[in-house]
């Protein structure tokens, strides 16, 4: 019987590394972080001590959503944080 020839494949080279230095997040970016969570603590305080009515009269108990809006934002900031 006779024997297949064998296929020769190519060396396998691997893509060019890119040489770009670590990314860095600007430098706005963990005060506006830390400022959100705080602002949103705040927020959250103080509409419990004025029983709903600061920082926003009239809304009531959506001035805890506003707080917690606040937090969830400064905490969605820290999942890009580098």
């Amino acid at each position: 019987m006779p024997e297949s020839r064998s296929r020769k494949k190519a060396a396998y080279t691997p893509p060019p590394a890119k040489s770009s230095g670590p990314k860095v997040n600007p430098p706005w970016f963990v005060p506006v972080m830390l400022g959100l969570m705080v602002v949103g603590l705040v927020w959250i305080v103080v509409t419990y001590l004025s029983q709903s009515r600061y920082p926003v009269p009239g809304i009531d108990q959506w001035n805890l959503a506003i707080g917690f809006a606040f937090i969830i934002a400064g905490f969605s900031m820290t999942t890009r944080w580098r």
